[in-house]
């Protein structure tokens, strides 16, 4: 897959942080989505899309 100029949606940003906690590493999740790894890391690091950390911990809580 071609790494082009994907922006990562707060939905996507949401999708980081589950497929994280489940031990993806950034790399793989940056190839699932398209992107670089940096922009991963900057959702992991609350610089992108800050409020989907909390979304995601309230969407895994409900399952």
């Amino acid at each position: 897959m071609e790494h082009t100029n994907h922006r990562l949606t707060l939905d996507d940003a949401v999708q980081v942080w589950l497929h994280s906690w489940n031990g993806e590493y950034q790399h793989e999740i940056a190839f699932r989505f398209g992107v670089n790894q940096g922009r991963v890391n900057e959702v992991l690091k609350g610089k992108r899309h800050p409020g989907s950390e909390q979304i995601a911990r309230e969407k895994r809580d409900l399952h």
